[in-house]
């Protein structure tokens, strides 16, 4: 096996081992058992502060013997490492390498084990003796291990993130070398201080002399926005483009290298950077860890209700994260699902559901039906440490079988045998994107004096992508900074969810998306606030203003139904709220409501351009701008995609993408598709409660069949198929 060999394949592997590991005796039998049942790749993650106990002294053995063992397979290995678990003589060496805390005191945290969190937040590599010795540790790892050519990628960094307010209390990193590196990158952005001042309103003498703004509560101020924005976007991403400039510099046949996230970071553009340090981006899948939002209709229960809750673990935690991940990603590149869960979630004594052969097949299916090329489970036998003890692996503490791990094989060797269809990044580009905007997204996150702000952005967000994914309507995202992508142009519409901080650049670029024929449809408080987080006259961006010929009247909050309070804050006076309502449609939407959510804004603008109305004033306004369309409607309509759900709302939202978005399939099964040469998959989802049989309209010319043994009718232009229950099916047509 050898890296030309094994991409043309699809990557189907498992987590093998991270120290301490179980004895070679167990590790070499699993990895027959996987090879047994058709696995391809095993993952090994390897650990700085083993493997260089002391430094200059090497302890690659174990590695050697497992790496040569999957080479007698014919089996990859995915080498992963782990440089925030630095060994101890680093930390001495380096006293500086130590990261700060926003409050100045130190990260006293250094891992002595893999657990907590791999090691973070690990040292400060802006530390230049300490990045420096975290690179010719890694060039010596690549060098020698990297003989071995079954290794057919290496990963820079396990789940991208310092995770420090977790692990450590606060944020990080305001060391002197990070300070020293943000005043650097901000000189190459603005020149010259003066046009920093004048963007931040500010009155700095020199680069020298600004400072991030280190109070105890976040406020959205330039000082803590663009500082925030750096260590995300800046500091971080020269780690990874130092760990990947390393591997390729000493890996003697010039694999890939990737990283993967923790999860996607949705809402920002994070992922869109590091997808560009490294060839691809992967992210980690687990779709049973963490439950639903608590805004949600059904988490509202006592206990949380079956189907409702496996939904969200499909659309939510897998699609959602998944088609994130992709959109993010070079256009090509692979799309990893790099840790994927495996078993039963266990948090110490907390063990998690057992997963059952539908899950594995909801699970798998979902996620390719979002677009990933590869799937490596978490793990393969149960771990054997700390909170993680005894859980997430494909293979109980004993044993050589589970149900799930049968059905995991079962299916990913039908994967296997699609590597046209499957390795690829062939998703076709859907005709609707979700914008998201980097500058939105700290802004919201700084807005700490009323912290419902941000968590409004991201559950909007997310009830949109529910609102399109319910209705068959695959989406992809877009990124304020990336919108003169060729790619964007193709795009049938582009909505923009509660960009309450917009910048003139992306304002700009979304007018002339517009007038090029595309659509926009925009929510209220549209750029109420520029990128800095100041105040926008007019309470509306100035070029979203013009191009509607729009003013912005009133914005007011509104209730939730019932006076409930799932999100609304408490009055701190009499007549800060509306009652619960739904805007009335006009016009082009005459006929249509929508619920108001979390606030209604009305304009004063033309009648001809008006489409919904709020107290008989304007509350959305339609307008032709060039060959397109730009829509404001004033307040946020996602949130009805998983709150107080209605059909009012949802019929609103179709007639607002009517003869925008191409005829889909017009009944209850979603249909997502991945398209090879001369063949593509269909992944048909069932997300009803009962049993559905459809006929499907099909292209000329195809042969049908369901390569996992399922029943399905073809007939002319058309098959016929059941889904069960909440139960996912894989249709593979064959040009004849």
């Amino acid at each position: 096996m050898n890296k030309e060999q094994f991409w043309k394949q699809f990557p189907l592997g498992a987590h093998l081992c991270r120290e301490p590991m179980p004895p070679m005796s167990e590790l070499i039998h699993d990895m027959n058992i996987l090879k047994s049942k058709g696995f391809n790749l095993v993952k090994l993650q390897e650990h700085w502060m083993y493997d260089e106990p002391t430094e200059g002294t090497y302890c690659f053995d174990k590695y050697h013997e497992l790496i040569t063992h999957a080479a007698k397979l014919e089996m990859g290995v995915y080498l992963g490492l782990t440089c925030e678990h630095a060994p101890n003589w680093l930390w001495q060496k380096h006293p500086n390498c130590r990261m700060e805390h926003k409050n100045g005191t130190k990260v006293m945290f250094q891992a002595q084990s893999t657990l907590p969190g791999d090691g973070k937040p690990g040292p400060c590599y802006d530390d230049p003796g300490a990045m420096a010795d975290q690179l010719r540790f890694i060039k010596k790892v690549v060098s020698e291990l990297g003989q071995h050519q079954n290794i057919v990628l290496w990963n820079t960094w396990q789940e991208i993130g310092y995770w420090a307010e977790w692990n450590s209390g606060d944020t990080v990193c305001y060391c002197p070398q990070t300070m020293a590196f943000y005043r650097r990158w901000l000189q190459s952005v603005y020149v010259d201080i003066d046009a920093l001042n004048q963007h931040w309103r500010t009155r700095y003498m020199s680069f020298e002399s600004v400072e991030a703004d280190r109070g105890l509560a976040n406020y959205a101020i330039p000082q803590q926005i663009f500082f925030r924005y750096f260590v995300e976007n800046v500091q971080m991403a020269n780690v990874l483009q130092q760990r990947y400039k390393a591997i390729k510099e000493a890996d003697p046949f010039d694999r890939p290298v990737f990283a993967h996230k923790g999860y996607a970071e949705v809402g920002s553009g994070v992922d869109w950077v590091y997808a560009r340090t490294q060839d691809f981006l992967g992210t980690s899948c687990y779709p049973a860890w963490r439950k639903a939002h608590r805004f949600d209709d059904f988490m509202q229960e006592k206990r949380l209700p079956r189907h409702e809750a496996l939904l969200a673990e499909m659309w939510d935690e897998l699609s959602y994260k998944m088609d994130y991940i992709r959109s993010a990603s070079k256009n090509g590149a692979p799309v990893w699902a790099a840790e994927y869960q495996g078993g039963p979630i266990n948090t110490d004594f907390s063990k998690g559901r057992v997963p059952k052969a539908d899950d594995m097949r909801r699970w798998m299916l979902t996620t390719m039906g979002a677009g990933a090329t590869a799937i490596s489970f978490w793990v393969t036998r149960a771990e054997i440490m700390g909170p993680e003890s005894n859980g997430f692996s494909l293979l109980d503490s004993e044993g050589d079988s589970t149900v799930r791990f049968e059905e995991a094989a079962r299916i990913g060797n039908v994967l296997k045998a699609y590597p046209d269809i499957f390795a690829l990044n062939n998703k076709p580009q859907a005709e609707v994107a979700l914008l998201v905007d980097e500058n939105n997204f700290q802004v919201v996150k700084s807005m700490s004096f009323n912290n419902a702000v941000q968590e409004y952005y991201l559950y909007n967000l997310r009830g949109w992508y529910k609102t399109l994914w319910g209705m068959g309507i695959a989406c992809d995202f877009a990124l304020g900074s990336y919108l003169d992508e060729a790619k964007v142009s193709r795009y049938k519409a582009i909505i923009v969810p509660f960009a309450i901080a917009m910048s003139d650049t992306v304002a700009m670029a979304l007018v002339e998306y517009a007038k090029a024929g595309g659509k926009v449809i925009m929510e209220g408080s549209c750029g109420r606030l520029n990128e800095c987080g100041y105040a926008t006259r007019g309470e509306i961006n100035p070029h979203i203003r013009q191009a509607l010929d729009v003013k912005v009247l009133e914005h007011t909050l509104v209730r939730e139904p019932n006076d409930e309070c799932r999100w609304t804050q408490p009055e701190r006076t009499w007549g800060e709220y509306a009652d619960a309502g739904f805007i009335a449609g006009t016009g082009k939407m005459k006929g249509f409501s929508a619920r108001a959510n979390v606030f209604v804004e009305t304009y004063q603008a033309p009648p001809q351009d008006t489409c919904f109305t709020w107290n008989e004033n304007p509350a959305g306004i339609c307008k032709d701008v060039g060959k397109g369309q730009m829509w404001l409607v004033g307040t946020l309509l996602g949130v009805s995609g998983t709150a107080y759900v209605n059909d009012d709302t949802s019929n609103a939202v179709k007639q607002m993408l009517a003869k925008i978005v191409g005829p889909g399939h017009d009944g209850q099964l979603l249909i997502q598709k991945r398209k090879g040469t001369n063949r593509q998959a269909w992944i048909i989802t069932n997300p009803c409660k009962e049993a559905v049989t459809e006929k499907i309209i099909i292209p000329q010319g195809v042969r049908v069949a369901d390569p996992l043994g399922g029943n399905v009718v073809q007939e002319s232009g058309a098959i016929t198929i059941t889904v069960g229950p909440l139960d996912v099916r894989l249709l593979v047509l064959e040009q004849l």
